[in-house]
């Protein structure tokens, strides 16, 4: 088994990726890795340089890691600033380093494309062999795994890689319901009133909305879409990761995983005006949302257009995991439950790699008795 570096995946020819066998995840796709570098939004100046690891045997390639060379820590959602700072105390750099994960995308998923005769388990320590060698001869400080799925990062405690836990919150279908209304009615009086009270209030304001699946999105809707998305972002006082060239590749290349909602209102000439959107993914189980953005100051729209029409989608297609993006407590009062996500990481000092997993345990431990804490909180009637 060989490891190789890829700078690119266009290095690899059709009739290598059809090797690899899809995991369904669509941030996993190759249309959607490779969106990333053709739209450069990694690469140059972004802090994420490619440097995917292939390895490779006697019958071709094994398996493919999405991996780059990180010199900051944004887009990545596992925070570990205070890592770096306590590098910096001690007059050493923390960047750049190693990070195994899809670029601006905080959820949990495979994060290796394997050849049907193997394994996770099978390839991981021919990986961890290569990372650590790489991490040498580079001088880079770590190497970062994050938000596998549970399978692999259990394989990663296994192979004595640090662990960490982060916490999310997730819409799951544990009860079968078979639509908005059924669901509702799982809640207790007061938080299915709440509820029902935030979704009148975008219909009294004459707001309408609709779902909208990929091969039926319009160059108009998407560049409102794209629009609504950096408004959100400049509010904030920075542009967002993401271009108009990356949304309309995968528009174009992937559109069976993708659904958009949106919003609009008529205007004095009748004419449908967008005034939000949010644009999500899908697989055969799982609901993904990502990208949000509007352009009008409604109270309780982020709500409906992000969390509820995502869940009547679910329920719709019988999809039963949705996965609505990173942190904010407020889902929990509209159906979502706390959620543990985690990463593996392989720091190659000794005397930090022992701190941060005193730091490590400590932190979990937090983080779990939060999420129970949490959970006694979910509007579900007890």
């Amino acid at each position: 088994m060989q490891l190789r570096v890829l700078q690119q995946l266009s290095e690899l020819s059709p009739s290598q990726w059809s090797q690899l066998q899809l995991t369904g995840n669509p941030f996993l796709n190759p249309v959607f890795l490779t969106a990333l570098e053709h739209t450069s939004v990694v690469g140059g100046d972004t802090g994420w340089q490619p440097c995917h690891l292939l390895l490779e045997d006697a019958q071709g390639i094994a398996a493919l890691m999405p991996t780059y060379v990180k010199y900051h820590s944004y887009g990545e959602y596992v925070f570990d600033w205070v890592w770096a700072e306590a590098y910096e105390s001690q007059h050493l750099e923390y960047y750049p380093k190693l990070v195994s994960a899809i670029p601006y995308t905080p959820s949990e998923g495979s994060r290796v494309l394997l050849r049907i005769d193997y394994s996770f388990e099978q390839v991981l320590p021919h990986f961890l062999a290569g990372i650590q060698q790489l991490v040498r001869q580079y001088k880079l400080s770590s190497w970062h795994l994050l938000f596998p799925d549970q399978h692999s990062y259990q394989q990663g405690l296994k192979q004595n890689l640090l662990g960490r836990t982060s916490c999310q919150y997730h819409w799951q279908n544990t009860e079968g319901w078979q639509d908005f209304e059924q669901f509702l009615n799982s809640f207790s009086a007061k938080k299915r009133k709440n509820v029902r009270q935030e979704r009148r209030k975008i219909v009294d304001q004459g707001i309408k909305l609709r779902r909208v699946r990929g091969a039926e999105i319009s160059q108009s809707q998407l560049r409102h879409f794209y629009q609504c998305y950096q408004t959100t972002y400049q509010q904030r006082g920075r542009q967002g990761y993401l271009n108009m060239d990356f949304f309309q590749y995968l528009v174009e290349q992937m559109p069976e995983k993708i659904m958009l909602v949106e919003a609009y209102i008529k205007d004095e000439l009748e004419q449908n005006c967008s005034i939000a959107a949010a644009l999500f993914f899908y697989d055969q189980s799982r609901l993904y949302g990502r990208y949000w953005g509007s352009r009008a100051d409604v109270d309780c729209l982020h709500f409906e257009v992000c969390y509820y029409q995502g869940i009547e989608f679910c329920l719709e297609q019988g999809l039963t995991h949705f996965d609505p993006g990173t942190q904010g407590e407020h889902k929990v009062a509209r159906g979502f439950s706390p959620y543990l996500t985690h990463s593996n990481h392989w720091i190659a000092e000794p005397l930090f790699s022992q701190t941060i997993q005193q730091w490590l345990k400590s932190e979990q431990q937090q983080i779990e008795a939060y999420a129970q804490a949490i959970d006694l909180k979910t509007p579900f009637r007890k």
